[in-house]
This record gives structure tokens, C-alpha cells and sequence, in this order.
């Protein structure tokens, strides 16, 4: 029960954050609104406060803003259809860019109160970098020409070299230095280690608005390279559905309520970037129609692009169903 409720609480944010972009975004371009709904099929609760209604559905696995001529031709000049193509393309990208708006807070929330592991090191003595000649205080400022501006990118890099020679650059007392170190491989990982630690800052709202971007940054490159291994099919059994993603929300909340926010950070993340790219029914294929329509003067026919979307609709919940499918064997047989 209180995995189904940590779970409930994640989607029900990851769809708010999400809806509420496009929604904040509708009113101040003056769209008319008709409904705010959290969550599909049949109604559990609503309420209309001037022109919008404001609902929560049964299934909390998405939600929708609902606005005057979406998907229908109209005269009010107030609908979705009868503002600029800049209007339009504000109001869909909205909605990606609130997910990521919220992995920064939460990522944020999480460096204040966790700390924010920052780029200056203590070394352990007798490893790599005490050997070398790293100090206490240094700050890493490249690993191999490489510039890094986080410790998870510096951790990232060294890493992925064990057993190699690493350039390694710091910052000392307001010069650069640069030295040579023999990386290790850690028994457990089988990863490059130096033997360097990050020096920790907590209760710093600037350090951790700063790390909560750059983590952000981070994963969503990380994020855009898997991409093309995914669409090579590469990964695509790593994929997970709702059933997966509750499994993870559990196993994190057992651990802690920083690993519940750093979860919803990614899915956030992913959340954002997936709806961006140009498959059809998801937020990436109508700004491509808008794209279209600003190039040619004029829109797509409705019915087309209607058409297109309920394939790409389909054949979402289709693969839906076969992630879903799969997460169920995967997890309880």
C-alpha cells in the first residue's frame, strides 16, 4: 500500500508539472481552457472555476488540457486554432519543458538538504592521486582535455577508464596544474577509481540550483545518445511501463526519500525529452505541424493530421500493452 501510494503521489506530479506547463502557458497567450483533467476515463472528482473545469480521472497515467479548438475548426477568437503558429508552439512546448523545470527542483531540493557533491577533492593517501601529487582542495577541472563541470562527470570519465594513465587538470591556489594518474579498478564495479572523494556542500540554495541544471543537463545528454540505440533496438529491453516504473518507485522509497526525488527527476527527465521527439500523438509531432504550417502559410488539413495522430495514439498503446505485458512476467511470474 505505501508503494501504490509513493507511486500514485510521482505520477500524479510528473502529469501535473506536465499539464500545468501547457496550461499556465494557454491562459497567458488568452486560449480559452475548457478542462484541466489529471488522469483518463471516467471522473473521481471536479470542479469548474470560470470557464475551466478541473478534473481527476481513474487512471493516473496521463492527463490532458483541453482547449477551445484543438481539434475543430471554430470562430471564437480565443480557441487554440485561431492563434499564432509562436502562440501554439509556446503553449505544446510547455509541457516537455515543466518536466524538466521539475527534475531541477527536485534535484535542487535534494542538493540542499543532501549536499552537493562539488568538483574540489580530498584525496585518500597512498592512492593514484596522492602518489601523483592531487592535494586536498584541488579542483578538478578536466580529465584527459576533457573539461568537466560536475563531479558526476568526473566520476563519469574516470570511470570509464580502469588500468590507463589519466591527464588529470586541476585548479590550486588559482593556478593550473596537470598530472599524470595510473587509474585503479574498483573489485565491486570493475570501474576506474584515483582514489579522490568530493568535498560536500549543504544548505546552499545557489550550489544547488546550479547542480540541479547541470544534473539535469547531464542525464538529458545522456538521455539523447541512448536514443538512437534505443530506435536501432538496442535497449529496448531495458524499457520499462507504469508496472516497472511502481517496482522502482518502491525498491526507492524502502531505501529513502531522496531516491524517491531523484527517481522522479529522471522519469521527469525522460518524460520531457520522449514528448519532444516527432512521433505522432505526443508533443514533438504537432510541433512539427506547427513547423509545417509556418513554412507552407497555412495548417495541415485537420482530418490529416487528426488521422495521423490517432495511428501514432494506437500504436503507443500498443506498445503500452506489450511494455506492460512484459513488466508483468518480468516481475510477478
Amino acid at each position: 500500500m505505501y508503494t501504490l501510494i509513493v507511486s500514485i503521489i510521482v505520477f500524479g506530479a510528473l502529469i501535473f508539472f506536465h499539464e500545468l506547463g501547457h496550461f499556465v502557458t494557454a491562459k497567458l497567450c488568452g486560449i480559452k481552457v475548457n478542462e484541466f483533467s489529471l488522469g483518463f476515463g471516467p471522473g473521481v472528482f471536479s470542479v469548474k472555476k470560470g470557464e475551466t473545469l478541473y478534473s481527476v480521472r481513474v487512471l493516473p497515467l496521463g492527463g490532458y488540457v483541453r482547449m477551445e479548438g484543438e481539434n475543430e475548426k471554430t470562430q471564437d477568437p480565443r480557441a487554440f486554432s485561431n492563434k499564432s503558429v509562436p502562440a501554439r508552439m509556446a503553449v505544446i512546448i510547455a509541457g516537455p519543458m515543466m518536466n524538466l523545470v521539475l527534475a531541477v527542483i527536485l534535484i535542487a531540493v535534494i542538493g540542499f538538504f543532501a549536499g552537493v557533491a562539488t568538483t574540489k577533492v580530498t584525496v585518500i593517501p597512498g592512492s593514484p592521486a596522492d602518489i601523483s601529487g592531487i592535494e586536498d582542495g584541488d579542483v578538478i577541472l578536466a580529465v584527459d582535455d576533457r573539461k568537466v563541470g560536475s563531479w558526476d562527470e568526473t566520476v563519469s570519465l574516470i570511470s570509464q577508464r580502469p588500468n590507463q594513465t589519466l591527464k588529470v587538470e586541476v585548479l590550486r591556489d588559482g593556478r593550473k596544474m596537470a598530472f599524470n594518474v595510473k587509474s585503479l579498478v574498483d573489485p565491486d564495479t570493475k570501474r576506474g577509481i584515483i582514489g579522490i572523494k568530493s568535498v560536500i556542500i549543504r544548505y546552499s540554495p545557489l550550489q544547488s540550483l546550479m547542480s540541479g541544471i547541470q544534473k539535469t543537463l547531464w542525464i538529458s545528454s545522456m538521455i539523447f545518445t541512448s536514443i538512437p540505440q534505443l530506435v536501432g533496438g538496442k535497449g529496448v529491453a531495458d524499457l520499462v511501463g507504469p508496472l516497472g516504473i511502481v517496482h522502482l518507485v518502491g525498491e526507492a522509497a524502502r531505501v529513502g526519500i531522496f531516491n524517491v526525488l531523484y527517481l522522479t527527476a529522471f522519469i521527469s527527465i525522460n518524460l520531457g525529452l520522449i514528448n519532444l521527439l516527432p512521433i505522432p500523438a505526443l508533443d514533438g509531432s504537432r510541433l512539427i505541424f506547427l513547423v509545417v504550417e509556418f513554412l507552407r502559410g497555412k495548417p495541415v488539413d485537420p482530418e490529416k493530421e487528426g488521422l495521423i495522430h490517432f495511428i501514432g495514439f494506437a500504436l503507443l498503446m500498443i506498445l503500452m500493452g506489450f511494455v506492460l505485458y512484459r513488466d508483468f512476467v518480468r516481475l510477478y511470474m
